[in-house]
């Protein structure tokens, strides 16, 4: 009986999809796998046993991923689940940030009393005017599963599209709209859109990458939007900007003391994947993720560990190894098994950086002897017995 933990509420229709060989429960020591959404874990005493967490969403800020890769705790999330729910919001941001709806919305509660407000209205729009998306130029910056759809959108809406995305996948590529121009340089988005859209996750190397410097170099009157993570763009110069008249305005869905009634800055409570479609999607995913994992031994869309497969578990035995990505190891594991008389009829091995995984199908089920041995290795962090 496999058990899992949920530290925030995950939506029923992802949990459904358990069979009946697993257990909820509150106890994270417990706890065989584990569903997060925001809950912060950093802080968490993770146990040694724990085999997986899923995070059901894109982002994993909230979860210790190098903890958990020596615990040889696999942390999944959910690429492209919410993705339509945040492309369909990017592009409600771009219409409030070109066309004054919210301060029009404002005049008419304000003016509720006016018995002649249908006259009165057609003097006051005028302050609400604004310009319309056909004929702009976007630059989405990161096209993964919501640059893509929100590139063909806007293609779609009459846009012009500039996309910048230095590890540009085969996916991606395969999906991006032809119109999409791809730019090589984030620099030439910064200088020849009207809009701007950043969609890459928060790593050392992008925290911070709207820098000031990037802001200065923007045309005048762009707009900036930020649907990814607030400290990807330097938000005290995107305010002084905005003061300047630099920038035209910056829509972010990250509210924080810096930007929250900021003049110039249209900030959304953090509504991007908040829709019940997406919410469901990624319960679904993460579900279906962890299940694998547990019962074949399979991983995908992992965020510490390679993505690897070797299908359904069909034969006598399967192993699985998270190890470190050192030279020599697969040979120990060849050797502990030949040893044990175990023959290894299929295997695979994938690394990711500093980490490693292996999956080996045996001939006979696999000894407490040969687990013993296999976890001895150096640079073994887990052995489990997936059958």
């Amino acid at each position: 009986m496999a058990k899992y933990t949920c530290l925030n509420p995950i939506a029923s229709c992802g949990l459904d999809i358990f069979p009946d060989t697993y257990e909820k429960t509150d106890d994270l020591a417990a706890s065989d796998v584990v569903l997060v959404r925001s809950a912060a874990m950093h802080d968490l005493d993770l146990p040694d046993s724990m085999l997986a967490v899923a995070r059901a969403g894109a982002g994993v800020n909230n979860i210790p991923l190098d903890k958990c890769a020596e615990k040889g705790i696999v942390v999944f999330n959910t690429p492209g689940a919410n993705a339509n729910g945040v492309k369909e919001l990017v592009i409600a941001g771009m219409l409030l940030a070109c066309r004054d709806i919210a301060g029009g919305i404002s005049w008419v509660k304000e003016n509720k009393g006016d018995a002649g407000i249908a006259k009165s209205t057609e003097k006051a729009k005028k302050a609400f005017a604004g310009t319309e998306l056909m004929g702009k130029t976007l630059g989405v910056i990161g096209l993964g599963a919501i640059g893509v759809k929100l590139a063909n959108a806007a293609v779609d809406l009459g846009m012009k599209v500039l996309g910048y995305d230095p590890y540009l996948s085969l996916n991606s590529a395969w999906n991006v709209s032809t119109q999409v121009k791809h730019v090589f340089s984030a620099d030439d988005i910064y200088k020849e859109c009207d809009f701007i859209s950043i969609h890459v996750p928060l790593m050392d190397s992008t925290k911070g990458m709207i820098s000031r410097e990037a802001i200065a170099s923007m045309k005048e009157n762009a707009v900036v939007l930020n649907f990814a993570r607030d400290t990807l763009v330097d938000e005290e110069a995107m305010v002084e900007a905005l003061a300047a008249g630099k920038i035209r305005k910056y829509v972010v869905d990250f509210p924080n003391p810096t930007t929250a009634g900021a003049e110039g800055c249209i900030v959304i409570p953090h509504l991007g994947a908040s829709t019940a479609e997406s919410e469901d999607n990624c319960a679904v995913m993460a579900v279906n993720e962890l299940i694998d994992y547990v019962e074949n031994g399979n991983i995908t869309h992992s965020v510490n560990y390679p993505d690897c497969n070797m299908g359904v578990c069909s034969g006598a035995g399967r192993i699985a190894i998270c190890h470190r990505n050192v030279k020599n190891t697969i040979s120990q594991y060849t050797a502990v098994c030949g040893d044990a008389g175990i023959n290894i009829s299929d295997m695979t091995n994938k690394s990711r950086g500093e980490y490693a995984y292996s999956i080996l199908d045996l001939d006979a089920p696999a000894t407490a002897e040969v687990i013993e041995k296999l976890s001895a290795i150096e640079g073994v962090l887990k052995v489990r017995v997936v059958k």
